[in-house]
């Protein structure tokens, strides 16, 4: 492998990785700080793919689709924490998860009566559909650059609206210890809902920027639920810090297996996650 080839490959697994850190984040907060399993992440990853091919549709703008997705995402998030998430913070884990694997059903069965069962293609914006050369023969899609610094600018809020921020130090307080934080005034009804509908919006905009590339297409949600649980699972669960790291470890895995070991790719990220378990059985960073 040369240099330049090398090169595309290490941007290719920072832009997946920066993807799979999108969904683990909301994935990880929503279960560390509201302890629900949450097996309906995936569907609003779908939700926002099928949303950007719309909505784009409609108003002629993937960047404008973006923005619209992502408010009609997060009041979607706020109206089904509100409405069934809230009566299952004290249930069982597995009354969560009958829940939420219903709710994948659901969100199937709404997605083919409002937009079919076919195969969807969503425009590159023009400002963007141009690639960057490497060399003679090679180059890179601005459109991956833009996706990798959008990710990168969205993990940077996400640090510091958590670690920076009056809010971020109640979720911080409600994750450690909610009765405590709830006897200090804290509300933490209102804390879980800001949370969730965070969850929901990382996603969806994560499946939004990722549709013109990925396509949009039924059950796709169901592809990325199983990497984000093993992002969860090797950064810690309820960590951000560790969901990114963990991201990008699962990036450079799963991209550089396919181009070194193409035999035993599908094996190797779930070989880094028994070996990191082996290593440290909470995970990189706990919570």
């Amino acid at each position: 492998m040369d240099l330049a080839n090398l090169l595309i490959q290490l941007l290719n697994s920072v832009q997946y990785g920066l993807l799979l850190f999108m969904l683990a984040a909301g994935l990880t907060l929503i279960f560390g700080i509201m302890g629900v399993v949450n097996l309906a992440h995936g569907s609003f990853y779908m939700l926002g793919a099928y949303l950007a091919w719309w909505l784009s549709a409609q108003v002629g703008s993937l960047p404008l689709a973006i923005v619209l997705g992502a408010l009609l995402s997060v009041a979607l998030g706020l109206a089904l924490e509100w409405l069934l998430f809230r009566h299952f913070y004290q249930r069982d884990h597995l009354d969560q998860v009958l829940l939420t694997f219903g709710l994948i059903y659901v969100f199937e069965e709404l997605r083919s009566l409002l937009w079919g069962d076919d195969v969807h293609g969503v425009e590159i914006p023009k400002a963007l559909d141009w690639s960057l050369p490497l060399t003679d023969t090679l180059s890179y899609p601005a459109y991956r650059l833009f996706m990798s610094g959008l990710c990168l600018l969205l993990a940077l809020g996400l640090y510091l609206l958590i670690s920076r921020t009056r809010l971020g130090m109640k979720i911080r307080a409600g994750a450690f210890n909610r009765d405590m934080a709830e006897s200090l005034g804290i509300n933490i009804r209102l804390i879980h809902a800001i949370v969730f509908a965070l969850g929901v919006g990382l996603a969806a905009v994560a499946g939004m920027i990722a549709a013109p590339i990925a396509s949009v297409y039924p059950n796709m949600g169901s592809q990325v639920l199983i990497m984000c649980f093993v992002v969860v699972v090797i950064g810690g669960i309820g960590s951000v810090r560790g969901a990114l790291i963990a991201a990008l470890l699962v990036g450079l895995v799963d991209t550089f297996g396919k181009v070194l070991l193409p035999q035993v790719s599908g094996m190797l990220v779930y070989m880094l996650m028994a070996a990191v378990l082996l290593w440290k059985p909470e995970g990189l960073f706990k919570q």
